[in-house]
């Protein structure tokens, strides 16, 4: 099964440009599942839903996979559903907890949905699917960067807390709580409590090895050719390498077409043609594509099949792994240093220029740059030297203070 994850800065368009890739599949013949992980569902909208008389009746669904087309299904994630199917002990006891501070019960209850869930609740989804073989892609529309961040983290911070924290604390309630039932405030978690946290880190256990895994899943960044929606593109890039996903992909959505001829748009036309060049030079050798800004808005099958014959000319598959090498990988070093590491195959150390601007490593051949964000651990820091491994540049970062 193949996942392609679309994430970028919310308004960008990628719930258009996941569910145009979710219909190309399917007219390709894959069996696909077009999921959003995003709380602020509009996959059905895309759809246009409403003008089937079907929009109220989506929304209000159990949440479970809803078929469009031959081939082609679509699922919002309902996180009332999921909390009953898969949380009910962690919220019976949040809830309960919650109540004894004064809130009332629908307060209570709406408190008791933490941030992350409905993120969990997909990757559980994600991971079923795979172990089943019930589509041959599935297509993330997931929310807004730092969201989509969160997502991707879940399943390693989830495996740490269960391999460091979780047994520790289970065994020490199981010992104290009788004397904390008896002296505290309110009751201590129950094991059922614990018991369901177990349940739900076995439901995702693995995932984060397929996310990894260049040949399972890859990363399609969408952004406009705007100022402030490229840096947010890029800070995607960076930590979405950090976290170790391979992105093989960015959608420019939105680009002024050549028949729009109006001075007005002259400006924003020249704008756009300097962003391009710089989104071009950034995420090289990550190819990039190009998708117009429609006269209408891209609603509905017509809307999504003419996005898709822009996004994927000539019968381009979507699925087809076009990438597994990631464009560059960050690692801790030797005595407080990190490492960054970049491919540069046939190229001699002496034609490589190397320099810092800002938070970026900006590496040159020729005429050509590599600009390289860094995290923010490593932002302050300084290049200290560099070395070739094989068709691996290493540049060695150190604080100086």
């Amino acid at each position: 099964m193949r996942i392609l994850l679309y994430s970028g800065k919310g308004g960008v368009g990628k719930t258009s440009v996941a569910a145009a890739t979710g219909l190309r599949l399917a007219q390709l013949g894959y069996r696909t599942l077009v999921m959003s992980v995003d709380p602020a569902h509009s996959l059905g909208d895309s759809f246009d839903l409403s003008s089937q008389g079907d929009a109220a009746l989506f929304h209000g669904s159990t949440g479970e996979p809803r078929a469009i087309r031959d081939k082609l299904w679509i699922q919002e994630v309902n996180i009332q559903r999921e909390i009953k199917r898969h949380w009910k002990e962690i919220s019976s006891y949040v809830t309960s907890a919650l109540r004894t501070t004064g809130l009332n019960d629908v307060e209570a209850e709406e408190m008791a949905i933490f941030p992350g869930m409905e993120e969990l609740s997909a990757m559980m989804y994600v991971n079923q699917y795979l172990r089943e073989k019930t589509y041959d892609v599935v297509v993330l529309d997931c929310a807004p960067t730092a969201e989509s961040l969160r997502f991707i983290s879940l399943p390693t911070t989830l495996d740490w807390y269960m391999k460091h924290v979780f047994t520790l604390q289970r065994r020490v309630m199981k010992a104290v709580r009788p004397l904390l039932n008896t002296l505290g405030p309110i009751e201590a978690p129950p094991d059922s409590y614990f018991g369901n946290i177990q349940s739900l880190f076995q439901k995702i256990e693995g995932i984060d090895t397929v996310l990894e895994d260049p040949n399972v899943t890859s990363v399609r960044l969408v952004t406009n050719a705007e100022r402030m929606v490229l840096r947010e593109t890029q800070r995607a890039f960076v930590y979405f390498s950090l976290h170790g996903l391979c992105v093989d992909g960015i959608i420019v959505n939105r680009v002024l077409p050549d028949e729009v001829t109006d001075s007005f748009f002259d400006g924003r036309r020249a704008a756009q043609q300097q962003i391009l060049g710089e989104i071009e030079s950034y995420f090289a050798p990550v190819p990039v594509s190009k998708a117009p800004l429609f006269q209408n808005e891209v609603l509905g099958e017509a809307g999504l099949t003419r996005l898709a014959e822009q996004l994927y000319r000539d019968g381009a598959d979507p699925a087809k792994i076009t990438r597994t090498d990631k464009a560059y990988e960050f690692a801790a070093g030797s005595n407080g240093a990190f490492e960054v590491r970049v491919r540069m195959p046939f190229v001699q150390k002496g034609e490589i220029g190397l320099f810092k601007k800002n938070d970026e490593l900006v590496v040159e051949i020729g005429t050509i740059r590599r600009h390289i964000g860094l995290p923010t651990t490593m932002s302050a820091m300084t290049p200290s030297k560099a070395r070739m491994e094989r068709d691996m540049l290493v540049v060695e970062l150190r604080n100086t203070a």
